[in-house]
């Protein structure tokens, strides 16, 4: 009688301690980051009548409201650029940073059932929800190429400057999200703190006004919110130049969002260990 073959024996321990970030592991598994990414894409529009033209809408109107408002009766001054033009300019870095941090930030908690059955780096599901939203600013930018047309703006070499801008903010956001995805675990208080949150930031940072409107002797405070130098640096690379200095607010978003990518990625490995038993 022929013994049968012993199978191997997998089991999967939490890592004890401070965690390397295996970052060879996220490669290893970079088939479901694009099933994620792919999944969450059709689902978002799968049942809407308008599907991706919803992407196009919320950022027109947002920006035809705060024209009116802001450009129109307050009268913010916007560089010696139409308004309209300019504050879209600030909400594609917006929506942007906002976006990641909204969705990355609660995905833990949306994909607890898939965390608690099958293994896989859980990085990957708030890596995810950032690329999904990258997505979207992707067909936003082509709504901004259609209207520096309609505008007759040229940013001219300024446009090179809007990959480094879009890198920032996107490193910015996934280093925040990070950490808040994984608070959100176990604390749930920051799935409701974090809109409150985006909102108040939106009004802190200058998507609907530029730093000149700050007063000068608060413009040194003022720049070291790290969203001021990419939201700036967005602007100024597609509308051709800014009307102020542009690259020290740039090495504040870049020196915080180095700093927030490798804590938050720290911290979340920390934690993640915990994910499942807390879901």
């Amino acid at each position: 009688m022929l013994t049968p073959p012993i199978k191997p024996h997998v089991r999967i321990r939490p890592e004890p301690g401070w965690s390397a970030l295996r970052l060879e592991e996220l490669w290893e598994f970079r088939d479901v980051l694009v099933m994620l990414v792919w999944r969450d894409v059709k689902l978002r529009y799968k049942q809407t009548a308008l599907g991706v033209v919803w992407v196009v809408l919320q950022p027109l109107v947002a920006g035809a409201i705060f024209a009116v408002v802001f450009g129109h009766f307050a009268r913010l001054p916007s560089g010696g650029k139409p308004y309209g033009l300019f504050v879209f300019a600030g909400l594609l870095g917006w929506n942007l940073f906002a976006g990641v941090l909204q969705r990355a930030g609660n995905s833990l908690v949306t994909e607890a059932k898939l965390i608690t059955k099958v293994y896989f780096p859980r990085l990957l599901i708030p890596c995810a929800a950032a690329v999904s939203v990258l997505v979207d600013y992707s067909v936003s930018l082509l709504v901004m190429a259609g209207l520096l047309v309609w505008y007759g703006v040229w940013p001219g070499v300024w446009l090179a400057l809007l990959p480094v801008t879009t890198l920032l903010t996107l490193g910015l956001a996934i280093g925040l999200s990070l950490w808040v995805s994984a608070l959100n675990v176990r604390y749930r208080d920051f799935m409701y703190a974090l809109p409150f949150i985006i909102q108040v930031g939106m009004y802190a940072s200058p998507v609907v006004y530029g730093t000149e409107l700050i007063p000068a002797e608060w413009r040194g405070v003022f720049v070291l919110n790290p969203l001021v130098g990419v939201l700036e640096g967005s602007r100024a690379s597609l509308l051709g130049g800014g009307s102020g200095p542009l690259w020290w607010p740039l090495a504040i978003s870049a020196v915080v969002a180095l700093v927030a990518l490798i804590t938050g990625a720290l911290f979340f490995r920390r934690v993640e260990r915990s994910f499942a038993d807390n879901l």
